[in-house]
């Protein structure tokens, strides 16, 4: 008799169907739930460069070029013009102040000189003449008054005695009146020999201080007439090195063009051009410092000026003590131009990444080395060397300083030792 055969719920390939839907969609859920979902990047650990975050002392400073100058520089300019006579010294030798450089001739201004010269002497003999003249008339004047005082006495002892005369009728009345009026024209001669002497003498006063004034003015002209031919001997203000003269002789130099310079050797200071990015932040008495033949030197902002060259303004620096012994005109430091005090602050290493990010986020190495995250930051300033972290990042905590390109829509590197 046949037997029925129960058939198996649980077959092999029943459970196995099972088993593989439940493990996929045990995926799925993993996936949608827990998985990872950030963007990933697998970089090499040698593509990279990574740098720990440190805190310490910040100083924010900005590196410049300074040119070395004499602290003092005098310019020889012509104050006259003229033709070079002769040529005493050349450029490139050190001077001693009053030396002669150059000697220049101006016929013109010789001529003007003469001229000047002969209408002052021309004025003097005007006053010689005009006080003689007025000492011969002031003579004149006082012998007419003696004369006239004496004929004045006669006739007023004649008028005395006619007069007593006509009144006992010995003598006519004409005989009398003659007298009388002889008497009254002396008188009157008298008083106009006065003030003719008077008006004589104000008026050779006044003349004469004309001419004073006249030869005053003359003599000034003079004066600076020589002090111009004085101008034609170029002559060192100062003593130092001159610099290359620019004339020789035979050619002609117009009044105001520079002859040639003289540096004082006594003292040095640095011309330095800066960023005009930083002219808000450049003032005077802001420090800077450079190396000199293993020493550092100390400089201070004494002068500012504001004119935008090129995109870039200039600052004159004097040293802070000593100059170096062998440094030169002309020669070309590196300088540190200090823009803050050193403060305690988080820093960073300069890195390509901040092209990328603006500083607005870095990668954070996970301290197992397998990975970096992306993390928001907050950069402060800056120096050539490190960036000032105001926030985002703790010390001993190590970032990805290198290029992001490519790595900007990602949010996690994956790193490949």
């Amino acid at each position: 008799m046949d037997r029925k055969i129960k058939k198996k719920v649980w077959t092999a390939t029943r459970i196995f169907t099972i088993l593989g839907i439940t493990g996929i969609v045990a995926l799925i859920a993993y996936v949608f739930f827990f998985a990872d979902k950030s963007s990933k990047l697998n970089v090499e650990l040698d593509k990279i460069n990574v740098a720990t975050v440190t805190e310490g002392g910040f100083e924010e400073f900005i590196p410049v070029v300074g040119t070395v100058n004499p602290k003092v520089t005098i310019y020889l300019d012509a104050i006259v013009g003229g033709n070079v006579e002769e040529k005493f010294l050349d450029g490139g030798v050190e001077v001693e102040e009053g030396d002669t450089i150059l000697k220049l001739v101006n016929d013109n201004l010789e001529m003007n000189y003469i001229r000047e010269q002969t209408q002052a002497n021309i004025l003097r003999n005007d006053i010689e003449n005009t006080n003689l003249r007025l000492r011969q008339g002031l003579f004149q004047s006082k012998s007419n008054i003696i004369n006239l005082d004496f004929d004045i006495e006669q006739a007023k002892d004649t008028y005395t005695r006619n007069k007593q005369l006509w009144d006992d009728k010995v003598i006519s009345e004409k005989e009398y009146l003659d007298s009388r009026r002889a008497l009254k024209r002396l008188e009157a001669r008298r008083i106009n020999e006065i003030e003719s002497m008077k008006f004589d003498s104000l008026n050779a006063v006044t003349s004469t201080k004309q001419n004073i004034e006249r030869l005053n003015a003359t003599q000034e002209s003079l004066e600076l007439v020589r002090g111009n031919l004085s101008n034609l001997w170029v002559r060192a203000r100062i003593s130092g090195l001159l610099s290359t003269v620019n004339f020789e002789i035979g050619q002609n130099v117009s009044p105001g063009v520079t002859i040639a310079q003289i540096d004082d050797l006594d003292g040095f200071k640095i011309v330095a051009r800066v960023d005009q990015h930083y002219l808000n932040r450049v003032y005077l008495g802001l420090r800077g410092n450079f190396d000199f033949g293993g020493s550092n030197y100390g400089l201070v902002i004494r002068k500012i000026f504001p004119e935008i060259i090129n995109g870039q303004f200039n600052v004159e620096m004097m040293f802070e003590g000593e100059a170096p012994e062998n440094i030169r005109r002309g020669q070309t430091i590196p300088i540190k131009l200090q823009l803050s005090e050193e403060r305690q602050a988080i820093m960073i290493p300069k890195g390509a990444f901040f092209q990328g990010t603006g500083g607005n986020w870095i990668f954070v190495v996970d301290p197992s080395g397998d990975f970096a995250v992306r993390r928001k930051i907050s950069i402060g300033n800056q120096n050539v060397r490190q960036y000032e972290v105001l926030e985002g990042l703790k010390p001993g905590e190590q970032v990805v300083t290198s290029s992001y390109e490519g790595y900007e829509d990602k949010d996690k590197l994956v790193i490949k030792k």
